[in-house]
């Protein structure tokens, strides 16, 4: 039996409002006397060791203690604290002399060993677990069942279910130490939607005008799906300010909500009444710049933008003095911190309000000049420094520029081994009086590689594909056996390998790019070398015939300058390549030289591209790209000495029969060899082609982005008598994979319509395309990003300019889906319907699945 219960223990147990003290009558004691610590008995215990819970109270065998006292209130505090304990009492077990013997008896809070969730499907409720930390080993403490509950409700009362409760039962476990059972019961109910929503008090502003005002909270319409009528309370707060920021738009300052009440029934649907008071109407009077030195008033008007007699607009000068809903806004606080003031602020202050006019002045207090002290980035643990210093704008010593803090994040997202979203600029240690501010950059990494790997039967075989592509490699360490993890990685280079065969063809290719050449500047340098053999297939015997082949060899060197003029968005690239076509007894139609011969191609290519979109390539939000190109051979004819016009009339052109003697026509004249022309004119090819591809984003609401795009492509000849050569054509139509192509065709999408069918069997040697294309996300994680699409568009092919006609377009339209997952590239689908007919029938094309593997952004 217990001490206490034969009259000889004294309770303290301190209450933290009062610390009052229990004394038996069996025990006298000196109250506030000192003694010294004799002994401490721990009771209570079920997982923990006594000398653990003694070593947590701080007390210890000796020390001089007060009975009662501010020791023993403190460590009972201390113990609450440690939320490990439901129960904490300290009792006198004996004294003797100046010496005092206690008890220490706690009540264990008991630990959760299993958890069970009713209300919603098992898949979710395990998400639903883990998002709210409910796991195994929890410490059940009142707190943690009540923050709990709290947390499980605002969630879905966040997701419009308004009347959404949670219950939280907990049973002993008795086959666990010290350790409950919980069963989480979840009763989502219904969603809460608006059935309506009205004002009074407005006579200035239509209920129209208001309800569009409030972005988030819309009542339930008819055909409205881009927007539901769900009732989220937090959205709903922000639409009441966005309520009153309609107002002060339209001129209205003192514009106020008197009342705002949600009429709930407890039922799904919920109405909302609003009463407004206006206020009178104001306008802008004078203003004035008060403390500038660093810009003039005439500069800084330029960009506020307002001027006197102006509806005042209380939004509007918030935006022009400091726009939070752009980073890069066009504001009075970016210009001074575009240029080094960090430590400036601006503020605008109303120093007269007559009748209807209000009179402000501009505050400014410009501050000292801002330098970059230490710069830093972290999160990167396969990236090495370099690469990623090399794309920084902030450099310690220059001067603090917000613009270049923009821009970085911008660079350093595009490399492609970061999550675009989570690159953070984390500003330190800024020191106004210094004039000096540090900087680092978070950074978190994703996979960069990726990887092809494909199966099927086509052409009579099976056909396999395997594709390496490592955009963040490192030649350097090539031969370093510990770099390879799996493979050297860190230098930001790109090194690609691809295999593509069969029984009847391979395809074999290799390219590397080295974005900094040198180290120094961004210089990209590339490489790229393949080579194809393709072999007839006897469909007799099912073997592939060896006596008849294809060969394709192609070799690119590249180099590509980032500019500083007209701005460093702009690049300058070169392009040297050389083919090598070689055909023996092998017709495929596609040249005019027949089953054998050859065919060389060295050409040069020029382009001019700038390119700023953001914040990532994924999904831009806003900028822009495009490109003009130009791509042209040496003009043999010029100088070749040859008579493309005339070569029939040359004996080593005319037609011969088996006897080698000429074929003559019905006019008794020597009979051209077709071929043989044809074989003189590509023997080395001779041609320039002309191309621009433009593509422009622009953010429309929160992440609605329209794409627009306009392409054109011309391909000519400097020789009309040699004419245009049959290679380097555009085909357009389909989804725009190029595929195995033999003839450097280009393949142009258009959606809608099968692919290459909007262009001759030859191909085109003009056409143009123009695009709109609505994106929404849908989830823009860095291990997968997804979006829907909808899309318009319409493009024409020609096979002369002659023929040219930019408004003879075939339209279509449809919708799709994009998947990005950074081991496997882009993976989409598109449901195009095509209005036009492709076979001059008049009858519609109607619709057309694409699947897109691998395309560009």
């Amino acid at each position: 039996m217990r001490k206490r219960f034969f009259g000889v223990i004294i309770t303290f147990f301190v209450l933290l409002c009062n610390n009052a003290v229990l004394t038996a009558q069996e025990i006298k004691f000196d109250k506030g006397k000192k003694y010294i610590l004799g002994g401490i008995e721990v009771t209570g215990v079920k997982s923990y060791n006594t000398q653990t819970v003694i070593t947590y109270s701080g007390l210890r065998v000796g020390q001089e203690i007060t009975v009662p006292g501010e020791q023993i209130t403190n460590v009972i505090k201390k113990l609450w604290k440690l939320e490990l304990f439901s129960d904490v009492n300290f009792y006198i077990d004996h004294i003797e002399g100046d010496k005092i013997f206690l008890e220490l008896n706690i009540q264990e809070v008991p630990t959760l060993s299993s958890v069970k969730i009713e209300g919603i499907k098992k898949k979710k409720g395990e998400a639903v677990l883990k998002e709210a930390d409910i796991k195994k080993g929890k410490r059940v403490t009142e707190s943690f069942i009540t923050n709990t509950k709290n947390f499980l409700v605002n969630k879905y009362k966040k997701q419009g279910f308004l009347h959404a409760k949670a219950n939280i039962i907990t049973a002993p476990d008795t086959s666990a130490v010290n350790a409950v059972k919980m069963q989480v019961n979840i009763n989502r109910g219904e969603k809460v939607k608006v059935k309506d929503i009205t004002f009074d008090g407005n006579e200035a502003l239509k209920d129209k005008t208001l309800r569009k005002a409030m972005k988030n909270t819309k009542r339930k319409a008819f055909g409205r799906f881009w927007k539901k009528s769900k009732f989220i309370p937090e959205d709903y707060k922000t639409d009441l300010v966005s309520l009153i920021d309609k107002y002060k738009e339209k001129g209205y300052r003192d514009a106020r909500i008197i009342a705002d009440t949600v009429i709930d029934n407890g039922t799904s649907k919920i109405n909302i009444n609003i009463d407004l008071e206006e206020g009178d109407k104001y306008y802008f009077g004078k203003i004035d710049f008060v403390g500038n030195t660093v810009y003039s008033d005439r500069q800084l008007a330029s960009i506020l933008g307002i001027e006197p007699g102006d509806t005042y607009n209380g939004v509007l000068l918030r935006k022009r003095i400091q726009d939070e809903t752009k980073p890069d806004g066009e504001d009075i606080t970016n210009l001074y911190q575009n240029n080094g003031y960090l430590f400036s602020s601006i503020n605008p202050v109303e120093i007269s309000a007559k009748n209807d006019t209000i009179d402000f002045e501009i505050r400014i207090i410009e501050g000292k000049l801002a330098y970059f002290n230490d710069v830093r980035v972290s999160g990167n643990d396969k990236t090495n420094d370099h690469v990623i210093y090399r794309e920084i704008r902030t450099r310690p010593g220059q001067k603090y520029s917000k613009e270049n803090v923009i821009r970085t994040i911008r660079e350093l997202g595009g490399l492609g081994y970061f999550d675009q979203e989570a690159v953070v600029p984390n500003i330190k240690n800024a020191n106004p009086d210094a004039g000096t501010v540090d900087i680092e950059y978070g950074l978190t990494e994703k996979g960069s590689s990726q990887i092809e790997l494909q199966g099927g039967y086509g052409g009579g075989g099976f056909i396999g594909t395997l594709g390496l592509s490592f955009s963040n490699f490192a030649i350097k360490d090539i031969f370093n056996k510990k770099a390879y993890k799996p493979v050297p990685m860190g230098d930001g280079q790109t090194l690609a390998l691809r295999l593509q065969a069969s029984r009847f063809y391979q395809t074999y290719s290799f390219s590397f790019a080295e974005p900094w050449l040198g180290g120094k500047k961004p210089t990209q340098f590339s490489a790229s070398l393949s080579h194809s053999r393709q072999f007839y297939y006897d469909w007799r015997t099912g073997r592939p015939d060896k006596s008849q082949r294809f060969y394709i060899t192609s070799l690119t060197f590249g180099l590509a300058k980032r500019l500083e003029v007209p701005d460093d968005y702009f690049t300058l690239s070169h392009a040297l390549s050389f083919q090598y076509y070689d055909l023996e007894n092998y017709n495929i139609g596609l040249f005019g030289f027949g089953s054998s011969g050859f065919a060389r191609n060295i050409a040069y290519t020029i382009a001019l591209s700038r390119d700023n979109r953001f914040p990532k390539l994924i999904y831009p939000r806003t900028g822009s790209r495009f490109t003009i190109s130009a791509r042209v051979t040496p003009p043999y004819s010029l100088f070749d000495g040859v008579d493309y016009a005339n070569l029939g009339d040359k004996e080593e052109f005319q037609a011969r029969d088996e006897n080698g003697d000429i074929i003559l026509d019905e006019n008794n004249q020597p009979e051209p060899d077709v071929q043989k022309i044809e074989q003189e004119k590509i023997k080395w090819l001779e041609f320039y082609k002309i191309k621009f591809d433009g593509e422009w984003y622009n953010r429309l609401v929160g992440d609605l982005v329209l794409k627009t795009s306009a392409n054109f492509g011309y391909l000519g000849a400097y020789n009309q008598d040699r004419g245009v050569v049959p290679f380097e054509r555009f085909f357009l139509g389909g989804d725009g994979m190029a595929n195995y192509t033999l003839d450097s065709r280009e393949t142009v999408q258009l959606r809608g319509y099968p692919n290459q069918s909007l262009s001759p069997n030859i191909g085109s040697t003009i056409y143009n395309k123009f695009s709109m294309e609505l994106r929404y996300p849908l989830t823009l994680k860095p291990s997968a990003s997804i979006y829907g699409l909808v899309f318009a568009e319409g493009g024409a092919a020609f096979d002369s300019f002659k023929n040219y006609n930019p408004f003879q377009l075939k339209r279509s339209a449809g919708f799709g889906l994009r998947i990005f997952m950074p081991a496997f590239g882009l993976l989409g689908i598109d449901f195009g319907h095509g209005f036009d007919s492709i076979d001059g029938t008049g009858q519609k094309n109607g619709w057309e699945t694409h699947f897109i593997i691998g395309q560009q952004f």
